[in-house]
């Protein structure tokens, strides 16, 4: 390899993908006695920030907002398939391991990722500016597939239970992945300078920094791109890897299988949510925002396509309908986001708003 492909990337950043998926295939299948769980959890970690490396490299080639977009659509179809994975092999159990995975990713990154950020950005910079368009027009589409995919089944009556029948079920898998490729087009072509970054001020894309930094080569973009798969395949993996002792130490501790679908969900979310308060870090609040949303969008947009697709040949009843307490708690972050994306300024009460609620989800997933 010639230092013309590698220039820009450190050294650790080109070692720590491989390793990350050799210690992947040592332990598949396999029973993580005390040292195999700590080598899979060091290998998570460092595949993790790995990507996020990465992942800002990519970024850095091809520009906002197609950088968070492409994690945001990586990391996803990998949890996609993850999902489907665990559901064909879980039968009866599984049934609602879809609708538990995206409800906590929605509430991961609505609340988690973007309280996280706004907490880190304003502890350094007090107050941060970020574009009200991108950030509605994103929050708007993300309550509408959140309603027409796991609200609305809990109240029809074609099937029974919180479940779609199949025609039904079809409308929102196409509803979903047409509302998302409307956004991507939204963002990436006909409205893209709503998502770019601003400056204090509001009047440049993208910090001094950044737009003085000379961005990577092509070849070296590309290795990027493959070795962010790479470390994403190692996350998902080695979350599924280590989701068994998590299962276990659920059900011994009493908690409600819905826990292990959060906790699918907080490791597959790990690289955005590094990504995202590395963002806000370096005030660059839009992106945290593009990530958190976008990741959200995402979920919903591309996992109820694919589970839609997959019960054509999935055993089991699909359970898709939020409860009453999950309903509660959806409304209650939609209204939190709009009143903190009102203003295009985001200060440290607004993130310990966000963060309060997303530790009531946590606290209420563990103890309904």
């Amino acid at each position: 390899m010639t230092n013309s492909v590698i220039q820009g990337l450190p050294r650790w950043t080109l070692v720590v993908p491989p390793l990350a998926f050799v210690v992947l295939l040592v332990t598949w299948h396999r029973h993580l006695g005390a040292f195999l769980l700590i080598l899979v959890c060091l290998g998570l970690g460092a595949a993790v920030i790995a990507a996020v490396h990465h992942a800002e490299v990519v970024a850095h080639r091809v520009g906002e907002p197609f950088g968070t977009l492409i994690l945001a659509l990586a990391v996803t179809i990998i949890e996609v398939a993850l999902i489907v994975t665990l559901m064909a092999s879980g039968g009866e159990k599984a049934s609602s391991l879809a609708r538990d995975t995206v409800f906590a990713a929605v509430m991961i990154t609505c609340n988690g990722i973007l309280g996280l950020s706004l907490v880190v950005g304003s502890l350094r910079h007090r107050v941060q500016e970020f574009r009200v368009q991108a950030s509605y027009s994103a929050l708007t589409v993300m309550t509408a597939l959140v309603t027409l995919s796991l609200v609305l089944p809990t109240f029809t009556t074609s099937a029974p239970g919180p479940q779609f029948s199949s025609a039904q079920l079809a409308f929102a898998g196409v509803t979903s992945l047409l509302l998302y490729g409307v956004f991507v087009f939204i963002q990436t072509i006909r409205h893209r300078d709503y998502f770019l970054p601003v400056r204090s001020g509001g009047n440049s894309d993208v910090d001094d920094e950044e737009h003085h930094a000379a961005a990577p080569s092509t070849r070296t973009a590309l290795l990027s791109l493959g070795l962010l798969f790479v470390c994403l395949i190692a996350v998902v993996g080695l979350a599924k890897t280590v989701s068994p002792r998590l299962e276990s130490a659920v059900e011994s501790a009493g908690a409600p299988v819905a826990v292990v679908g959060v906790v699918i969900a907080l490791l597959v979310l790990l690289p955005e949510t590094v990504a995202a308060v590395r963002a806000a870090l370096r005030n660059r609040l839009q992106t945290s925002v593009n990530l958190a949303l976008g990741s959200a969008l995402a979920s919903i947009g591309l996992t109820i396509p694919a589970i839609a697709i997959a019960s054509i040949w999935l055993s089991g009843p699909l359970v898709l309908g939020l409860g009453g307490k999950e309903m509660v708690l959806f409304a209650l972050t939609v209204v939190t986001a709009m009143l903190t994306l009102a203003t295009g300024r985001a200060t440290l009460l607004q993130g310990a708003v966000h963060l309060a609620v997303f530790s009531a989800f946590l606290f209420l997933a563990v103890s309904p």
